[in-house]
């Protein structure tokens, strides 16, 4: 009988053994994913006797070495770091002006590109030869970093500097949705004519805007993009560190595409609060249980709705869904009248990219009724962002 159960036992060993190494996506780890940065070996050699500009903010690092340090050790010749909206070290409020300084680690010039000169100058670039892009963005057309990097190709294009782009994932890679920019609402916080969210990294958006001639008078960027190593759009992407004051931790990020179009209203998105974009709410406790009252605080000096409570919805746990009206809908719903949600119609049209949303929002309609109007340019949009891809789709 001990025969017998020691047998039995070596070939229940056996069968679980083979069940481990013929299920590998059972217990398999996935593969590493490297940024273009963390790439140094091909890159690097592109480096040498080159007077470099760089276009970073606190997500451009390499492992907890900011990129700046990272080349500055190598014995690369940082010229000029060019500071984007919320500035070189991230913590300048939106739509603060940056201003021209030195920073203070290393005593590179810092000229900023956000403000009255969101464009590199031809003095600004005079002498050098390579210009550097390398920040985390999240992949929503409003959210301008993008349209820095737009500016930044335009100039490069224009006074015959090359461009290296250092590709990071987008935590939106694979999300497709909102409407698509009508061209006649172009801004800084809507530069191209894609969806809210495009699902694109910014290697992938700038071969995009030079393959489409989208540049002032149809100019071309020598660009060279860096991919990311290891990483499809199909595999989810979390954001170590904040890439605005406002964005801090990934439920925010995850939130930003659907509520961003409060900015247009009255409607606070917790600016002020330990958790921005995170929650949402207006004066009356009609809008919701959950209450909040906005300060002074980093990265939002003076908030919407400064000192008042607000009323309205915790967001910090829900689930995380894809882009969705409802939020927005819901609580136009809560005014005497929608269209009274939207104080704010021009910045609201800029968001949205038309003034459709607007009128649609007036009108009651619905989620579904809204989508049918965005369903033929999404449809182009994603023939086009095929011929761009650098990464294996989601589809």
């Amino acid at each position: 009988m001990r025969r017998i159960y020691c047998c039995i036992m070596i070939s229940r060993l056996y069968f679980l053994l083979a069940l481990f190494f013929t299920l590998p996506p059972l217990f398999a780890q996935q593969e590493p994913i490297y940024t273009g940065a963390e790439q140094t070996e091909l890159y690097f050699p592109l480096l040498e006797k080159k007077n470099l500009a760089l276009v970073v903010n606190q997500t451009s690092v390499i492992g907890q070495t900011h990129l700046v340090d990272t080349l500055l050790k190598a014995g690369f010749k940082i010229n000029v770091i060019f500071a984007p909206e919320h500035g070189f070290r991230g913590d300048a409020d939106a739509g603060a002006t940056i201003h021209h300084s030195k920073d203070d680690k290393t005593g590179i010039s810092v000229q900023s590109i956000y403000g009255s000169n969101k464009k590199p100058t031809s003095e600004q670039l005079k002498g050098i030869d390579l210009v550097i892009f390398d920040i985390q963005d999240v992949g929503v057309r409003f959210y301008t970093y993008i349209s820095t990097m737009h500016y930044v190709m335009e100039a490069c294009a224009e006074n015959g500097v090359a461009m290296l782009i250092l590709d990071r994932p987008n935590p939106h890679g694979a999300e497709i949705d909102g409407p698509v920019l009508d061209l006649k609402y172009q801004s800084f916080v809507g530069m191209h004519p894609i969806p809210v969210l495009h699902g694109l990294t910014v290697g992938e958006l700038a071969q995009m805007i030079n393959g489409e001639k989208w540049l002032k008078n149809g100019v071309q960027c020598p660009l060279t993009v860096i991919p990311c190593k290891g990483w499809e759009h199909a595999i989810a992407w979390e954001v170590k560190i904040p890439p605005s004051p406002n964005l801090p931790n990934n439920q925010a990020i995850m939130l930003y595409p659907s509520l961003c179009f409060f900015e247009g209203t009255e409607v606070s998105v917790g600016r002020g609060t330990e958790f921005p974009f995170q929650v949402i709410g207006y004066l009356a406790p009609k809008f919701g249980t959950f209450s909040f009252t906005p300060q002074s605080s980093f990265g939002a000096s003076n908030p919407l709705q400064k000192g008042k409570t607000c009323y309205g919805m915790d967001l910090r746990t829900v689930p995380h869904s894809t882009f969705t009206l409802k939020y927005l809908l819901d609580f136009s719903k809560k005014f005497p009248k929608p269209e009274q949600m939207i104080t704010r119609s021009s910045h609201f049209n800029l968001l949205a990219g038309n003034d459709i949303l607007a009128k649609q929002i007036a009108q009651g309609l619905s989620e579904e009724e809204i989508r049918v109007s965005w369903l033929s340019e999404i449809t182009k949009y994603k023939t086009l962002r095929k011929k761009y891809l650098l990464y294996k789709d989601f589809e």
